[in-house]
């Protein structure tokens, strides 16, 4: 697959993957599927299906009924690796408005919706400016609501990262003023002002840089076809899954997988999962909690 998209201009093997996209998730494509994605002219659009015949002479076959290309019985992928997350994540970004239908190479749109998020009031220029300084490697003032506090305030921070906690987007960022890395939510950010060098690096935020493994296996009070299929859902394999997190992200991947409190508390249908090295990864030190 890599060896064949190596000796192709990338204009060509994009329109090729495109190819592949459609024969595999809608099971046909025609001339004019490449000419309204890609602008082509006819005789282009039908030199790239004969390309791709040429390349992979099982994977299509032309039905003269339906006067189109279907995806052939000994079809393999040559170009593109189906990805079911990645045609997934484009549905939910559909769902929540983040992307347009033109953006997308899914043809047929099958009835889609997802739970609802709430939209995080980031500005803009405040983003922009916090990306800048972390490709500068700058501090920059801000004015941030903290709760902890009652009114906002002004304070000097030094971004080296974004980080998205499955809800919300922060910056990691060592605060001048407390003198330790924290997560400052981007939504808390009123406005900035002044930025000036910053000699902190990333590499001194031990808790972004190094990586626990969270060990998770279904509820031991689950009955074993219940097990199996937790199993299923999880890719476990031996009854275990494994899953890395940066330790700055822990408190986060805890929370949202509902590990981050008594097992017992909630029912094993409900609990599904449990922390197999709860121990160990309870004795790290949990650095990602916002404020």
């Amino acid at each position: 697959m890599d060896s064949d998209k190596s000796k192709l201009r990338w204009g060509v093997a994009q329109r090729l993957e495109f190819i592949e996209f459609r024969l595999f998730w809608e099971g046909h494509v025609n001339r004019s599927d490449l000419m309204e994605q890609f602008g082509l002219s006819v005789n282009q659009a039908s030199a790239d299906l004969n390309r791709y015949i040429g390349l992979a002479p099982d994977n299509m076959v032309y039905d003269k009924s339906a006067r189109t290309y279907v995806r052939g019985p000994e079809y393999a992928a040559h170009f593109l690796k189906p990805d079911a997350s990645r045609y997934l994540t484009q549905l939910r970004s559909l769902a929540d408005g983040n992307m347009d239908g033109d953006d997308t190479w899914i043809a047929e749109l099958p009835s889609y919706d997802a739970a609802p998020t709430p939209v995080r009031g980031i500005n803009p220029v405040i983003l922009r400016s916090v990306i800048g300084a972390i490709r500068r490697s700058e501090a920059i003032e801000v004015k941030y609501q903290s709760l902890s506090r009652p009114e906002p305030s002004w304070r000097w921070i030094a971004p080296h990262a974004i980080g998205f906690d499955g809800f919300r987007w922060h910056t990691r960022a060592f605060c001048q003023a407390d003198e330790v890395f924290k997560d400052f939510l981007l939504s808390r950010i009123l406005n900035t002002r002044g930025v000036e060098a910053s000699v902190v690096t990333d590499a001194a935020d031990a808790d972004w840089q190094e990586d626990v493994t969270l060990e998770i296996g279904p509820h031991p009070e689950l009955s074993e076809s219940q097990k199996s299929v937790i199993a299923l859902d999880y890719g476990m394999r031996g009854g275990k899954a494994r899953i890395k997190v940066r330790r700055a992200l822990l408190y986060y991947a805890l929370k949202r997988l509902g590990l981050d409190t008594d097992p017992s508390a909630r029912k094993p249908q409900e609990q599904q999962i449990v922390l197999i090295n709860r121990d160990i990864v309870f004795g790290e030190h949990n650095a990602g909690q916002v404020f």
